[in-house]
């Protein structure tokens, strides 16, 4: 078995749902992080994210793990109109231990993880060691603590 990490979010609809029910569909989930509430980064002007990080324990390799993504966004029925534009749910391969992959569709580790904190803030929860030093955390109005998924 192998130790991945999944980040999702979503700032469409009814965010906790699509979360929850991501979650919910995932195979070999062994944690799952709290929720936090962040501003979106990048692209057009939109709302709030929840985002959150799932740890698992895996046979599946990251190419495999990436269309696991993809289907799940294609049941939250995820439009792809705008480069990080508002989504009912994105799912991302964070991490797979041991595996680096740079392909056109796929890197991991992902190639943005380490500089944001909806990624790093609730990483930090499963994996402290994947975190960096020089990390600091967000201004509270760039991310809050929304609660546990459940």
């Amino acid at each position: 078995m192998t130790r991945a990490f999944l980040g999702l979010g979503s700032n469409l609809g009814d965010r906790l749902s699509y979360l929850r029910n991501a979650v919910d569909r995932l195979e070999d989930v062994v944690a799952v992080s709290s929720v936090y509430e962040t501003a979106a980064v990048g692209g057009p002007e939109q709302g709030r994210y929840l985002n959150l990080v799932v740890q698992l324990d895996t046979e599946a390799s990251a190419r495999a793990l990436l269309e696991v993504c993809q289907a799940l966004e294609s049941e939250a029925q995820r439009v792809r109109d705008v480069r990080w534009g508002p989504r009912t749910l994105d799912v991302d391969v964070l991490w797979h231990d041991g595996e680096i992959v740079d392909e056109p569709d796929l890197v991991v580790p992902h190639p943005r993880m380490f500089e944001r904190a909806f990624v790093l803030v609730p990483l930090r929860e499963m994996a402290p060691e994947l975190i960096p030093d020089d990390f600091v955390d967000p201004d509270p109005d760039d991310l809050s603590l929304h609660g546990p998924l459940s």
